[in-house]
């Protein structure tokens, strides 16, 4: 039997028998002995366990419509930031004598009742819209998901009284309540349709991180970290805020085109934007009194502030399938 102590030939190895000998190998069975078992389904050493996000993720990018509502929302953006891109043209730029004419070139969309190019107030008009709608459903988010999180981790009082105030603000009808508060407003600007739609879209976005906050805090993960001694900070903004904030996602997202499509209603109504500002409510609301000789001032931006509705709500039911993980 060969000394384990004198050097081996090449292409040998020894392995260990686990009672102090050795065992001659082929260096092609040493190999097999030292690499890691094969793992099922031919995952390979760098696959990791995928998180209900990346899943999420994975799911969207091969899902057409969220890759179409994200391409609409992209371009109504764009236009939003930096309308001169493709309409050049003053949307405050008026000719009586071209009042209520028809498409002609350079001016595809026709002229509205005071002679303006409808093309050109059009896209500028997505800027105040495209504004009103993002700020609101970002202050609604935050300061519903905020509210709702400290009712549903805390509890008691602190959750009775915000549950009653929510109550009553569901109470409040919102086109009659933005009739009363913002016909006192003088103010041109996005900034008091925004609160007003704050003051009354975050009970929605409330009630919805309370009741995530609730269902998350009785998990055994959260129970596991208050007996380890993690304090309630910490477990409120570790381990129940990235499992509650799904449903406030899908939520604030199709909120978004309702904001909008508010924000039309009000300016229609005289009580939201006002003139000169430029936006698609009121466009529609301009252009109402000549639907009948002037049918293309009404139709393109009612069709832009649909198209932009519907382009919201159809991302946020793709959110919605793709975070939740019953509907897979």
């Amino acid at each position: 039997m060969p000394d384990p102590r004198e050097p081996h030939e090449p292409g040998h190895a020894v392995a260990g028998t686990g009672m102090g000998g050795g065992m001659d190998l082929a260096a092609s069975e040493a190999a097999t002995l030292e690499r890691e078992p094969d793992r099922p389904d031919g995952a390979g050493p760098e696959d990791r366990p995928r998180s209900l996000w990346s899943d999420a993720w994975r799911d969207l990018r091969r899902n057409p419509v969220f890759l179409l509502s994200a391409l609409v929302i992209c371009f109504l953006v764009l236009i939003a930031v930096w309308p001169s891109l493709i309409a050049p043209g003053n949307p405050l730029t008026c000719d009586l004598a071209r009042a209520q004419d028809g498409p002609s070139p350079g001016h595809p969309f026709g002229f509205d009742g005071q002679g303006c190019d409808v093309y050109t107030r059009t896209v500028h008009g997505a800027r105040a819209s495209v504004t009103v709608g993002v700020c609101a459903t970002l202050g609604v988010a935050l300061l519903g998901s905020v509210l709702g999180a400290l009712a549903g981790f805390f509890g008691g009082g602190w959750d009775a009284v915000l549950s009653r105030v929510t109550d009553v603000f569901f109470a409040i009808p919102v086109v009659l309540g933005g009739l009363v508060l913002l016909s006192v407003v003088t103010s041109n600007t996005v900034w008091p349709v925004v609160g007003f739609i704050v003051l009354l879209g975050w009970p929605q976005i409330y009630r919805i991180a309370r009741g995530s906050v609730i269902t998350a805090k009785q998990h055994d993960y959260v129970q596991a970290a208050r007996a380890l001694g993690a304090s309630d900070t910490r477990i409120l903004l570790r381990h129940i805020a990235p499992n509650a904030v799904a449903p406030v996602i899908v939520v604030a997202t199709i909120a978004l085109g309702t904001y909008i499509s508010l924000e039309a209603t009000l300016s229609y109504l005289g009580v939201g934007l006002k003139p000169p500002s430029v936006s698609w409510g009121i466009e529609i609301s301009a252009a109402s009194p000549y639907v009948r000789n002037a049918p293309h001032a009404l139709l393109w931006p009612a069709g832009a502030l649909a198209v932009t509705v519907l382009a919201f709500i159809m991302l946020g039911d793709a959110v919605r399938d793709a975070l939740d993980p019953k509907l897979r």
